[in-house]
C-alpha cells in the first residue's frame, strides 16, 4: 500500500507539471473576442457539434464524458466552443460578453455592458465537497 501511495505521488506530480505547461500554452494563444452567447449545455463530445478533427484528436476516455459546451455568435458565424468548467456557471445565456478564447476553449468571460450576474450558490452535496477537496 505504501508503494502504491508513492507511485501515485509521483504520477500526480508529473500530471501537475503537464497541466501547468498546458495552461501556459493556452495563455500564450489567448485572445479577447466579443460574442453573443446563444446556448450552453453539458453534453458528450460526439453530440456537441465540434469539428471531426477535434473529436478524432481527443482521447477515447474523454469522448464519453460530458463537457461544458457553449454555442456563441462570433461576428457573423455561429460557433461551438468548449468552456472552462470553473466559469461555466457564470456564463450568461443570450447576452453579449467579452470572452478570452484560446482556439476553441473559453477561459474567461467579462460582461460587455456591466458586470455579469453571478448565480446564487447552491448547497454542495457530500460528493461535490469531496471532489473539491481532491482538486485542491
Amino acid at each position: 500500500m505504501i508503494i502504491a501511495l508513492i507511485v501515485l505521488y509521483f504520477v500526480g506530480k508529473r500530471a501537475q507539471k503537464k497541466k501547468e505547461e498546458q495552461d501556459a500554452q493556452i495563455a500564450a494563444a489567448a485572445q479577447t473576442i466579443s460574442m453573443l452567447i446563444i446556448d450552453k449545455k453539458k453534453m458528450r463530445l460526439k453530440d456537441s457539434g465540434l469539428p471531426a478533427n477535434v473529436i478524432a484528436q481527443t482521447p477515447k476516455m474523454l469522448r464519453r464524458s460530458k463537457l461544458p459546451i457553449v454555442k456563441a455568435k462570433v461576428g457573423p458565424k455561429v460557433m461551438t466552443l468548449i468552456c472552462d468548467g470553473q466559469i461555466f456557471d457564470s456564463v450568461p445565456v443570450k447576452k453579449e460578453v467579452k470572452a478570452t478564447v484560446s482556439g476553441l476553449y473559453i477561459t474567461a468571460v467579462k460582461g460587455m455592458r456591466g458586470p455579469i450576474e453571478v448565480p446564487a450558490k447552491k448547497k454542495k452535496g457530500f460528493m461535490a465537497k469531496l471532489k473539491e477537496k481532491a482538486g485542491k
